[in-house]
């Protein structure tokens, strides 16, 4: 297997031992690592709380994913960490807006933590 390490300085760097995507099977498979709600530039996370944070997560992921050739409509699966189910609503409706169509599958759920405080962090895998 080979893997292809996928890079852009317009989403956040990795701040720990990872990538922001690898792609495999000749560039037909990425996996993006988890994104917070992180202004690239900075390396914080966004005010404006959860919404806020879901709408940068979103912009982090989608750049990601075009620098690989591909687009949010790419996405094949996703999954969504919140810091507080009760989030699910106001995220969800954020990362619905994203897709034209055609849904991916997805999975959502409430977790402890989430790295520097933040309120959301999502994932996905995509076929490009």
């Amino acid at each position: 297997m080979r893997k292809t390490i996928i890079a852009t300085d317009k989403a956040p760097r990795a701040i720990g031992a990872y990538n922001q995507a690898v792609s495999v099977e000749g560039g037909k498979l990425l996996f993006v690592s988890g994104q917070l709600g992180m202004d690239p530039g900075t390396m914080e996370l966004v005010s404006g709380g959860v919404s806020a944070e879901a709408v940068q997560a979103m912009k982090n992921l989608e750049a990601i994913l075009v620098e690989a050739g591909g687009g949010f409509e790419s996405i094949v699966k996703a999954t969504i960490y919140l810091a507080d189910i009760k989030d699910f609503t106001a995220v969800n409706e954020i990362y619905a807006s994203c897709f034209a169509s055609d849904f991916p599958a997805r999975a959502a759920f409430a977790v402890a933590d989430l790295p520097k405080a933040g309120r959301v962090e999502i994932e996905a895998v995509a076929a490009l």
